[in-house]
């Protein structure tokens, strides 16, 4: 009687701890998704004289197209994503002057 009633706690308490991870996976995706959601809103739209200078920083490294962001946290970078290169495709981060100071394989 006695190992029947341990079995029983057992499974209690794994169906405690099942719920336990549930209930923790569901609250870090709603973190994940929320964090994530407003790191997707922290670029702006670079002015088409911004756009000018980035595309042809770009254009010195044989590389062109792509889409440009600014960062909006004061940093001053600038992003050049998905770039074509004859290598392959790239994404670019510049300075405020823009200078490239990272090329990352896409």
């Amino acid at each position: 009687m006695l190992r029947r009633g341990n079995e029983i706690w057992k499974y209690s308490m794994l169906l405690h701890k099942e719920e336990n991870m549930k209930r923790t996976f569901a609250i870090a995706a709603a973190v994940m998704m929320a964090f994530g959601s407003s790191v997707a809103m922290a670029d702006d739209e670079p002015s088409a004289d911004e756009i000018e200078k980035i595309k042809a920083a770009v254009a010195e490294w044989g590389c062109e197209g792509g889409t440009y962001e600014k960062e909006s946290e004061g940093t001053g970078v600038f992003e050049a994503e998905d770039v074509k290169c004859k290598a392959g495709q790239y994404d670019f981060r510049l300075t405020k002057d823009f200078k490239v100071f990272a090329i990352i394989a896409d």
